[in-house]
């Protein structure tokens, strides 16, 4: 019986019927022997069908996300902020990024209230951090239809972030229409002090004199232009009483019909918004800290805000522009008021609780002590501040030029 060849290696030799052409490999005892220690490279039939059908579906995907418009998301934002993104030709203009901080910032001031004094600061900013900073050239609608609320929605949710909207309009839903909702910030003052500021202005103007003001309102008659504050107040003429004194709390609570109703459902919802919705709401009286929570809540925005806020040159030409003609009413008329505006005020000294809150965790302490309750017969004391307040039908532009007005 012929024996079998054996390999010089020892046992049979792999090539009974003779080496492949060009040899044997060299090394071949050595390759016989790595071959146990890689049991990994040996497929069962089902391995190879669990292989085949995984590249199979990553070939499906592949294809399928290209064909819906490009690779996903975030491969290019990662692209793009690795700065060498080469994928603009084949799939068009880049998605937004993703920012590590609020990009889109609502401002809807309460007119009174300072705004025109933060919007100038903005117009300051937003040229020095390059964050687009969107106006309106509505001043004296607050209020708007469904139909409204969904175009203004849309035109500012597609401006180019990082944004900051600014207007005087009341609190809008943008979840509600299929928008995001973008982070509000506001600034409230007492609400006396915020009525006699609009109803002397609204007469009278400020240092550029009354006659300028007479031509930006000349369908006032005079007898209206003239009355005296405690006869309004005292005789409860439409502009000093409800609804015209519930002005505050509807910029919180929304744009639902009832928001304009006094009452506790337009308060507690307002009061809801607030925890909710702002990310901020401070206190005129208290502007340097407000302005310093921004500055720490909102770098990219407020960054030297507070600088530029005391520079001797701005304060110099705020101090220019004063409301004139504006006289104190009566403790029996201020005591009326307190009244009509109870909700109004109960509204305010829960914004400024939470204000003073939010100072304690900052380590700020309130430049004002420690109020006492107040009893039924409270009487607050108006104009004792000198905090700029703002006009909401005075023109931008127009008011730049005048830089801003207490």
């Amino acid at each position: 019986m012929k024996k079998k060849q054996q390999h010089p290696g020892g046992g049979a030799d792999p090539w009974p019927h003779g080496a492949p052409m060009g040899g044997a490999p060299p090394g071949l005892g050595s390759w016989k022997r790595r071959v146990p220690l890689l049991p990994f490279l040996r497929f069962s039939l089902r391995d190879y069908g669990f292989c085949t059908a995984t590249l199979l579906v990553f070939c499906l995907g592949s294809l399928l996300y290209q064909l819906s418009g490009g690779p996903p998301r975030f491969l290019l934002d990662l692209r793009q902020y690795l700065g060498n993104s080469t994928y603009l030709d084949d799939h068009g203009p880049p998605p937004s990024k993703v920012l590590p901080f609020p990009s889109q910032v609502v401002y809807n001031r309460v007119g009174k209230c300072g705004s025109r004094t933060v919007v100038l600061l903005l117009r300051i900013l937003s040229e020095k951090h390059g964050f687009n900073l969107v106006t309106s050239d509505i001043h004296n609608k607050t209020r708007l239809t469904k139909n409204e609320q969904m175009e203004l929605i849309k035109n500012i949710s597609t401006a180019e972030q990082p944004y900051l909207f600014t207007r005087h309009v009341h609190f809008l839903n943008f979840s509600r229409f299929g928008g995001d909702q973008p982070v509000y910030i506001n600034i409230i003052r007492d609400p006396v002090n915020r009525f006699l500021s609009n109803y002397f202005f609204r007469r009278f103007g400020d240092w550029r004199g009354e006659q300028n003001h007479m031509i930006r309102t000349p369908s006032m008659r005079q007898e209206e232009r003239y009355l005296d504050i405690n006869e309004c107040i005292l005789e409860n003429y439409p502009e000093c009483s409800n609804p015209r004194l519930f002005y505050i709390i509807p910029y919180f609570c929304g744009q639902h019909p009832r928001c304009r109703e006094p009452g506790e459902w337009a308060l507690e919802r307002a009061k809801l918004n607030v925890n909710e919705n702002f990310l901020l709401v401070g206190i005129l009286e208290e502007l340097e800290d407000v302005l310093l929570l921004l500055e720490r809540f909102l770098p990219h925005y407020f960054k030297g805000v507070l600088s530029i806020y005391k520079d001797p040159e701005h304060r110099k030409l705020g101090n220019m522009t004063v409301t004139v003609k504006k006289t104190v009413p009566s403790p029996e008329a201020v005591q009326i008021l307190y009244q009509r505006m109870r909700y109004e005020y109960e509204f305010y000294h829960y914004v400024k609780e939470q204000f003073h809150l939010l100072k304690r965790k900052f380590g700020l302490k309130s430049h004002v002590s420690k109020p006492p309750l107040r009893p039924h017969f409270f009487i607050p004391t108006p104009l004792e501040t000198e905090e700029p307040i703002d006009d909401e039908e005075q023109d931008d532009e127009k008011w730049l030029e005048d830089i801003y007005k207490r």
